[in-house]
């Protein structure tokens, strides 16, 4: 059986061993081991190859592989580190671990700035910081005026952008979430502090096929 096991994980392109995913992400071995299973039924929900395809992760997030979200595009491509349009299971361990309850504050606060970066050129602009605040009201179904909504996203500019030069760099960044700690409160997954125990209802969430597992 173990063998089997073994034969089929070799054969999962961008398989990389627990223990080394283990050792350099705040997940156990054993939470690694099933994060593999859940990897294994995202990865197979529309195409059955091994990766992630950002279908499937729309699919995992909204139940909808067709619902198109700036959000969900800005996760899909932080988690595909190698920029080749699909996330393998390494990616997605190491991903997954930011949001992890016993990552650091100080990774959490870099991913929540490569999110906002939309053109990744190391500074968040107003346009960027415009177009995620209407990216996240439009998820959460909130319906607020263009008015109100310039005036948002004017006053946490302001107030993040310390030294006046019309964009935010990530010590500036920093300084704001510091004061402002609900920016991240997102960036933390209370289920990934055991997944092994939470493994089962949060599979069953993503209302995917269970004939590969």
């Amino acid at each position: 059986m173990g063998c089997v096991c073994t034969k089929r994980r070799k054969q999962t392109p961008g398989y990389e061993e627990p223990t080394v995913l283990a050792a350099e992400t705040p997940f156990t071995v054993s939470e690694v081991e099933a994060l593999y299973e859940l990897f294994k039924k995202l990865s197979s929900s529309i195409i059955d190859d091994g990766f992630i395809h950002k279908e499937e992760f729309q699919l995992a997030l909204f139940k909808n592989k067709n619902k198109r979200n700036l959000f969900a595009d800005r996760i899909f491509e932080l988690f595909d580190v190698k920029r080749n349009g699909v996330i393998e299971f390494g990616e997605f361990v190491r991903s997954l671990g930011v949001f992890h309850p016993n990552a650091s504050v100080e990774e959490k606060i870099s991913f929540a700035f490569r999110l906002y970066d939309l053109r990744q050129t190391g500074f968040i602009e107003w346009e960027e910081l415009k177009e995620m605040v209407l990216a996240l009201l439009h998820e959460s179904d909130l319906i607020l005026s263009d008015d109100v909504i310039e005036t948002i996203v004017d006053k946490t500019f302001t107030d993040a952008d310390t030294n006046g030069d019309g964009r935010i760099d990530t010590e500036e960044w920093k300084e704001f979430v510091s004061k402002n700690p609900s920016l991240i409160k997102n960036m933390t997954l209370p289920y990934l502090k055991d997944i092994t125990l939470a493994f089962p209802s949060f599979v069953l969430s993503t209302e995917v096929e269970d004939s590969d597992i």
